[in-house]
């Protein structure tokens, strides 16, 4: 699915240029960076409530196109700047975790 889709089918805030499209197979939830860089994919939205530069860094790493910041998140001004230079998407949601991970499972399943 496009990561255009994702964004208007869900509502999601944009805080920098994000290249829409990018096809987007799956997400990966978690806050701890550790786990990320061993388990998240390329292609994947990361969904977390950090909103530090090392969130944008292990974004670049591990080719992820974009990160959704949950419960109404406020990146650092370091982590939109560096995800801009890596062109990493930074995106924002008002949901909590559980309720963005449920409806974005079933946005990418029913398209399916």
């Amino acid at each position: 699915m496009k990561l255009s889709e994702i964004i208007k089918k869900l509502d999601l805030v944009v805080l920098n240029a994000a290249n829409e499209d990018e096809d987007i197979k799956s997400a990966y939830a978690s806050d701890l960076l550790s786990d990320v860089m061993g388990n998240a994919e390329a292609e994947e939205l990361w969904i977390t409530m950090q909103t530090h530069k090392n969130v944008a860094a292990i974004a670049s790493l591990k080719d992820i196109p974009a990160v959704v910041l949950i419960n109404n998140g406020k990146p650092d001004v370091d982590m939109l700047e560096h995800a801009n230079l890596e062109n990493v998407a930074v995106l924002v949601t008002n949901l909590a975790c559980y309720e963005f991970c449920a409806k974005l499972y079933n946005l990418i399943n029913c398209e399916l």
